[in-house]
């Protein structure tokens, strides 16, 4: 019997036609985003399924779109195949839509919550700005190394952003530093230095004013204790009452994804199956990276669904 995880993807996995198929081809999907939509006050459905691009990026919108998606994929899953999923997580965004799966967060709730972080972290761009870069083929040792070296060099703010695991890591801060840790990473073996289209220095110090104006929200949030485990981006660790589940999303604004520690927790408990909701297949892609040994299923359409339902039969935990 399979020991399945739910995995939720955070921004960058965003990309025009996200949900779409499931809009098509499910009533529960087609109830969260109206819902959403109703809740948003404009089309967000509409932008999903038709773009323009450009405003998908934008990072208010990214993120409720991620969210949405995934809790709609969520919901089709769950209708389709029987599973008792044994934890959740998601990756930076995607750990709201983990919560909401896991009955910690009410949808309307989250859609709320995920909307303020998204606004609170452009504006916080816009006072501080700054960028971020993925470094490929490094340890996340030798990255933080660049980082404070960087950090030397050019009195500035870079730190690492997300260890996301099979060599890669993400950095975060303000331009001139990002720059030069990418220039020592280089000196230190990286394979690749790759910036990343973002409109800030997510996951950074720079977001110290975001995280703590988002605590404010999440402290008038109704959460109950998860039926399911949830493993937090900052610690690596599980989380289960209120009070841990709003620290650990306040810090994890400005604090690192540490993603690998989290994945390698879960296959230390006998997790063995994995299974990423929502747009693309980027959690399940660093979950091969990981451990080749585990089953990872991304469910982002109809047909990965049923694909993912065949394959995991009857499987609970």
């Amino acid at each position: 019997m399979s020991k399945i995880a739910l995995l939720f993807p955070g921004q960058g996995s965003q990309k025009v036609g996200m949900g779409l198929s499931f809009h098509e081809n499910y009533s529960a999907a087609r109830e969260t985003f109206s819902e959403a939509d109703s809740l948003l006050g404009f089309a967000l459905s509409a932008l999903c399924f038709g773009g323009p691009e450009d405003a998908l990026r934008e990072t208010e919108n990214a993120q409720v779109a991620l969210y949405v998606t995934s809790v709609a994929a969520f919901r089709c899953l769950m209708g389709e195949c029987t599973l008792v999923p044994y934890a959740a997580a998601g990756h930076s965004v995607g750990e709201y839509a983990a919560l909401t799966a896991a009955g910690a967060l009410d949808f309307a709730e989250g859609l709320r919550l995920v909307r303020t972080r998204g606004e609170l972290m452009r504006d916080a761009a816009k006072v501080a700005p700054g960028t971020m870069v993925a470094l490929l083929g490094i340890e996340a040792d030798d990255a933080r190394a660049a980082c404070r070296e960087a950090c030397e060099a050019t009195g500035r703010i870079v730190s690492v952003a997300n260890c996301n695991g099979g060599g890669q890591v993400v950095i975060s801060g303000e331009t001139a530093a990002v720059e030069k840790a990418g220039e020592i990473a280089k000196t230190k073996g990286v394979k690749r230095v790759i910036p990343l289209a973002v409109s800030g220095a997510f996951h950074s110090p720079l977001m110290v004013t975001a995280g703590d104006a988002l605590f404010d929200s999440l402290s008038r949030t109704g959460f109950r204790k998860p039926i399911m485990r949830i493993v937090t981006n900052v610690d690596a660790a599980y989380a289960e009452s209120p009070s841990d589940l709003m620290s650990g999303l306040t810090r994890q604004v400005s604090g690192s994804v540490r993603w690998e520690e989290s994945m390698q927790l879960l296959r230390n408990d006998g997790v063995d199956t994995f299974v990423e909701l929502g747009s693309g297949e980027v959690l399940t892609g660093l979950m091969r990276r990981i451990d080749k040994t585990a089953r990872a299923f991304g469910v982002h359409d109809k047909a990965t669904l049923e694909a993912a339902c065949t394959a995991l039969g009857g499987d609970e935990q």
